[in-house]
């Protein structure tokens, strides 16, 4: 593991694709923190689920920035952000995200999403194959066996419940910017998409990550996810549970490093012929 070091200081930046605004939140490794003559530092996207904004990726956000370029990025409806005069499907969510990207002059990099923020890169990085180096899905939604809304808001009840105070504090204050109307807008493409059938449509590496206590995305879903990628691999994060992005960051930013290392060393093994 790379020697850890305090990050450099985060940029904030807001675009508007069509009727959405996005605003990204943009750390970039120093010149002096690079290390000269090897590879480019990794670059990850950080996507939230819904209801939730960055904040809730923040810590996750500062351990992948000691590495390398982050960017975590707020959605339209969110964080406070104005709501479309529509409910856009994952897969508008998701070209209207490139899109942002692309206005931001966000490199291609490790797409990462968390809970529903898991749809939204799945199906930009099927939709964009050039923007994903890799996808991560931390705490994956919706399970095809519980993809109702009562199913779902028993599950995320249960969570809370469970999640330190903490958490809880900064998701449901995120939850009343949102605010029930557009939470419940957005829950319906959430619970229609087949999240099962676009991993396997994935040119890249995908790596499944949930608390070993997640009540949300359980073990059978999340190997199920798993197993139907092409190139596909499980971290669980035992004691932590859905929000283990936040409650175990480093251990998060470990699983995720390794996805970047594991596809340099395939890449080394392809030039070689090995």
């Amino acid at each position: 593991m790379p020697e850890r070091r305090q990050p450099p200081t985060t940029l904030e930046r807001s675009v508007t694709v069509g009727e959405m605004e996005f605003r990204a939140f943009s750390t970039a490794v120093a010149p002096e923190n690079g290390q000269v003559g090897s590879a480019a530092p990794p670059v990850h996207v950080l996507v939230h689920g819904i209801g939730a904004s960055h904040r809730y990726l923040s810590r996750l956000h500062d351990e992948l920035a000691l590495h390398g370029e982050v960017h975590s990025i707020d959605l339209p409806g969110f964080g406070g952000l104005p709501k479309p005069g529509h409910s856009p499907s994952v897969a508008e969510m998701a070209r209207a995200l490139g899109a942002a990207l692309d206005l931001l002059g966000i490199p291609a990099g490790v797409l990462l999403g968390h809970s529903m923020g898991a749809q939204w890169v799945v199906e930009l990085a099927v939709q964009r194959p050039d923007r994903a180096t890799g996808v991560v899905i931390v705490g994956p939604v919706a399970d095809d066996r519980h993809r109702s809304l009562p199913a779902q808001a028993l599950a995320l009840g249960i969570d809370i419940l469970v999640e330190p105070p903490d958490v809880d504090l900064v998701v449901l204050l995120d939850y009343l910017r949102c605010g029930p109307a557009w939470f419940l807008r957005q829950s319906e493409p959430m619970l229609t998409y087949p999240i099962e059938r676009r991993v396997a449509e994935l040119a890249v590496p995908l790596l499944v990550v949930r608390g070993g206590l997640d009540p949300i995305a359980g073990i059978a879903w999340c190997r199920r996810l798993r197993d139907r990628a092409v190139d596909g691999r499980l971290a669980v994060v035992p004691g932590h549970r859905h929000v283990v992005q936040h409650t175990a960051p480093r251990a998060v930013a470990d699983a995720v490093l390794s996805l970047g290392v594991r596809r340099v060393q395939a890449g080394a093994e392809q030039g070689t012929g090995a």
